[in-house]
């Protein structure tokens, strides 16, 4: 995978102090990552790095939308995302990036490459299970729904209760006079 220039952030030159970078995410940043599980996405990333003596903290939220598939009943809609991560780096003898909040860098590193802080804080953000808002509130309108409507059976009416054999009103007394 090569890297996406427009991510990598230099740290060799910036003052002490926090320093903020804003970013705008689409499909073109999940191609570079083979990730095609979604048709459309538009999402907001802003990154705070604040810059210390001996290190580095870095405050990573997004919010935005991706467009996908309800996994109950198949129709798309722009499903809201939300998240946040926080990193610290540190200068080391060499590369190391085991700690998911820890990540050390060699103490020559001018720049720092944020593309896969940020293309794992937005995947993780997305819930396993997708669901069309209107399914809950049930205000849904799609053609699925209206076929399953008119094949379903109803339960019957008043009128076709009491035409109802009276004997198993009899049977069923026998269950409850035990």
């Amino acid at each position: 995978m090569k890297q996406l220039n427009e991510f990598l952030i230099p740290i060799l030159g910036l003052k002490l102090g926090k320093h903020q970078f804003e970013y705008q995410i689409n499909n073109t940043f999940f191609d570079h990552f083979d990730y095609r599980e979604f048709d459309h996405s538009d999402i907001k990333v802003k990154v705070v790095l604040e810059k210390k003596p001996s290190f580095l903290e870095l405050s990573f939220k997004h919010s935005g939308t991706i467009h996908v598939p309800c996994d109950v009943t198949g129709e798309e809609f722009d499903l809201p995302l939300k998240g946040k991560i926080n990193l610290v780096v540190q200068f080391g003898e060499q590369f190391n990036d085991d700690n998911e909040e820890l990540l050390i860098l060699p103490h020559g590193e001018h720049q720092l490459d944020v593309s896969q802080y940020i293309y794992e804080m937005i995947v993780l953000s997305i819930p396993y299970r997708k669901e069309h808002p209107g399914i809950k509130s049930g205000t849904l309108q799609t053609p699925a729904l209206d076929t399953l409507k008119a094949l379903s059976v109803s339960a019957p009416s008043t009128e076709e209760q009491q035409t109802i054999d009276p004997r198993w009103d009899k049977l069923k007394q026998l269950l409850t006079d035990k």
